[in-house]
């Protein structure tokens, strides 16, 4: 098999299983955790919560972005098909404009900002670096896909928005008004999955510290409070999404 065609197979294999990403983070990260030197923290105070903090922009900065491309992109864009590549439309404006990726590129910061919160930096870079590999082939098979259904409008606009890092010298307004109800039927999932990241990372290093220091692990309440509110938030959006017409729009995905 030709090396092109090598990577497209593959692209489209991983494509259909990137949501297993968590899980495997989730996975990575005990050891990561366990084996990670907090004593600097006990040494600074203010030290924490500063990391805490940005790692939390981190994965505020990666909603906002995956908010800003699915609010303003019109259906048959940004699906959530996971069997095979699905595009009606060429979307070119908005922040299409700026990058061609713009939905992986969110994926990275919310997941980061997790990764971040082990305070390991290690952990941050092997991440990264790990997240670009795969989600190489991904964008590599979908833009072979891309390229063939939309031809020389496909290229014209590669040439122009960056694949992954976005440049703002060839921004065009989006065509579509930014629509917050497409966000609120979408990006409930997600945002519990991150708000779950946060606090499994954060239960892990309290107990394990524990064990460290010979002390009773105390359960924080704080974390059932966040995930319960979050929990509550998102049965009423999924309930909303599949009972009534509240967050429907017409042409939207």
């Amino acid at each position: 098999m030709a090396l092109i065609h090598s990577f497209e197979s593959s692209g489209n294999f991983l494509f259909k299983y990137r949501g297993q990403i968590p899980v495997v983070l989730f996975v990575l990260a005990i050891p990561v955790i366990y084996f990670t030197d907090y004593s600097c923290f006990a040494k600074t105070a203010w030290l924490e919560p500063v990391a805490m903090w940005l790692a939390i922009a981190l994965s505020l900065l990666g909603f906002v972005i995956r908010a800003i491309t699915i609010g303003t992109t019109p259906k048959g864009t940004s699906g959530r098909n996971t069997k095979q590549q699905v595009a009606e439309v060429l979307n070119s404006t908005g922040i299409y404009s700026t990058v061609r990726h713009p939905l992986y590129l969110g994926n990275y910061f919310m997941w980061i900002g997790i990764v971040a919160f082990t305070y390991n930096i290690w952990f941050v870079l092997t991440v990264s670096l790990a997240y670009w590999l795969y989600y190489e082939r991904i964008m590599f098979a979908e833009e072979r896909f891309l390229e063939r259904k939309f031809g020389e409008d496909y290229l014209d606009w590669s040439l122009q928005a960056p694949a992954f890092w976005p440049s703002f010298k060839n921004y065009k307004k989006s065509k579509v008004p930014f629509s917050i109800k497409v966000v609120l039927r979408r990006e409930y999932s997600g945002v519990l999955a991150t708000v779950l990241g946060f606090i499994f990372v954060a239960v892990a290093r309290d107990y394990f510290l524990s064990l460290q220091y010979e002390v009773p692990y105390v359960w924080n309440w704080w974390y059932a409070y966040i995930l319960g509110g979050t929990v509550v938030i998102t049965i009423i959006l999924r309930s909303l999404k599949h009972y009534t017409r509240v967050l429907h729009e017409d042409d939207r995905s």
